[in-house]
């Protein structure tokens, strides 16, 4: 498939200066600009890899980070400076080049659980240009077969509890909790590197991340080293984010986009950064308290959890200033009633995709006012609204399928022509499947997955809609709502509702509160309820799981 050049698809961006409205929409060329301070980076030609590019921004840093904590673990109480951080980096990469004869565009396949090693590994292997392919060490059997015959690995990083999952690869696989793994990030100085640097083009493929494949099979996202040193270079910080002596925790998967980008952004702001080895809610309030953490990066259903559970009254979250908030919507009433529960702190939404990287966030005390937008699109990134029936691109206030194009838009699928060209026009423009709408202002909002619109009659039902709505309601810990065959309507909204401990709410009683706020072809007509609903490691229902429970049992006559 002929796509514009990254250089033809940055320089497109440039074109359409005039008839642009204050929020960013261009009367022309009918596409939304954004709004940020323009952002330089470096020259697609310039051979760069990501990790020199992260290197050269740190040391240019005026933040002192050589004794400062990069990475700090607190189940096992270790820790890692930026200093032995580097070393290990470039040690690392030069045993794995002369030892393993590891060649730029060998992939990697890692199945390791967070720990500091892993960033470690990231590091050197992009250094090296060797495509990292993290995946879930949760993942199944099949799912991991799918996974590596898409990415096709010439060597792999496990641990002893996961390498058993994992078939023979031609330069075999590495455990990173071995004595032979430990040697190879000390036993090679700096200095001794200079030999063994590897020139890296900026189209070489770095990465393939795994989509969620929550609307159909996981497919592999190509990301090259330009995918991600530009929304790097492009990315802003608010001065109060910028805090020298801010902590971050991450509960989010490093395989994730989430925790991949978040990982390499922080490297680059010299950040301190909590891992956690799993997402457990009261030994994350304890985190919070000890290291004193000051940002983290949750889904929804963590701003849920801390809303709802008594137990952030045990801890002392007094620490705490921005919530980083991604993965799903979070509803205008959730995020106010959160102010209310935690003053001190900001929730900045945002919105990405692993196709697509960072797309928008909110930046700043004043953005944060709107609670139910997730920001303004983020430097060199540049967008349309586009009616999925007639083509038509619609300006600021009508909803449409939102079509992304800039530097961090995926080089396609791994071993899918198809689904590429599904995805991706000629004119290098990803269709995102989300149907979404831009304010006068720039402000983007989501609504929904197109592909999980409820067809009711002759409505759509947007199931965000409803799940926001039920979870605003005290007695309801969680909900989620997918779309459930009807002889007569065609489908009607159903309802997966979590109880609060505690609660005893009815079937009835959901159905009535939700009628009473919605349009009649809104209600939602059935409810199950269950223990948890489904999500991906970045908070997503899992809908197909709930639709394929609900049409397993005896609820579906058709």
């Amino acid at each position: 498939m002929a796509t514009k050049s990254v250089l033809a698809q940055e320089t497109t961006m440039t074109t359409h200066a005039i008839n642009i409205t204050k929020g960013g929409y261009c009367l022309e060329s009918k596409t939304f600009q954004s709004l940020r301070p323009p952002a330089t980076p470096p020259p697609p030609h310039q051979p760069l890899s990501i990790t020199q590019f992260i290197l050269s921004l740190l040391h240019s840093s005026a933040i002192p980070t050589t004794q400062k904590n990069f990475l700090i673990m607190p189940s096992t109480r270790q820790s890692l400076t930026y200093s032995e951080a580097i070393n290990q980096i470039y040690s690392l990469s030069s045993s794995l080049k002369s030892l393993y004869n590891l060649n730029k565009n060998d992939v990697s396949f890692i199945l390791c659980p967070p720990s500091l090693h892993v960033p470690i590994i990231y590091l050197s292997l992009l250094y090296l240009g060797v495509t990292i392919s993290p995946a879930n060490p949760l993942s199944s059997n099949s799912e991991l077969t799918h996974q590596i015959q898409l990415s096709k690995p010439k060597i792999a990083f496990a641990t002893s509890q996961t390498a058993h999952k994992l078939p023979s690869f031609p330069l075999g696989t590495i455990l990173i909790d071995s004595p032979e793994f430990i040697s190879l990030l000390t036993q090679i100085s700096k200095r001794d590197c200079a030999t063994n640097h590897v020139e890296v083009s900026q189209s070489d493929m770095a990465a393939i991340l795994y989509s969620s494949g929550t609307t159909g099979r996981v497919k592999g996202v190509s990301l090259t080293h330009r995918n991600v040193i530009a929304p790097i270079a492009a990315f802003q910080k608010s001065s109060a984010e910028l805090d020298p002596h801010a902590v971050s925790l991450l509960t989010l998967p490093l395989f994730h986009v989430f925790g991949f980008f978040l990982l390499i952004n922080e490297f680059r702001w010299g950040k301190t950064l909590v891992l956690t080895e799993r997402f457990d809610f009261e030994q994350v309030l304890k985190v919070v308290e000890r290291y004193r953490v000051s940002d983290m990066p949750v889904s929804p259903t963590i701003i849920l959890t801390l809303l709802k559970s008594d137990l952030t009254n045990k801890y002392d979250l007094s620490s705490l200033r921005r919530f980083s908030c991604g993965g799903a919507p979070l509803s205008k009433e959730v995020a106010e009633k959160f102010k209310r529960k935690f003053p001190q702190a900001e929730i900045m939404q945002g919105y990405g995709l692993t196709e697509a990287g960072a797309v928008s966030r909110i930046i700043g005390p004043e953005e944060c006012n709107r609670h139910a937008s997730v920001g303004r699109l983020c430097g060199n990134m540049e967008a349309k609204i586009v009616d999925p029936l007639t083509g038509e691109a619609f300006g600021p206030g009508k909803r449409g399928e939102l079509w992304l194009r800039g530097p961090s838009i995926m080089k396609g699928y791994v071993g899918d022509e198809k689904a590429t060209a599904e995805t991706l026009d000629s004119e290098g423009w990803l269709k995102t499947g989300d149907l979404c709408f831009f304010d006068s202002e720039g402000f983007l909002y989501i609504v929904d997955r197109l592909k999980e619109l409820i067809k009711y009659k002759a409505y759509q039902v947007p199931p965000v809609e409803l799940e926001q709505l039920l979870l605003s309601n005290p007695e309801i810990a969680d909900a989620a709502v997918i779309p459930y065959p009807d002889e007569e309507a065609g489908q009607i909204p159903m309802a997966y509702v979590v109880r609060k401990p505690g609660s005893n709410i009815t079937e009835a009683q959901i159905m009535d509160s939700i009628a009473k706020q919605v349009a009649p072809y809104k209600k939602i007509r059935r409810v199950a309820f269950t223990d948890a609903v489904p999500r991906s490691p970045a908070g997503k229902i899992l809908r197909r799981e709930l639709i394929n429970h609900a049409l397993s049992g005896a609820l579906c006559k058709l």
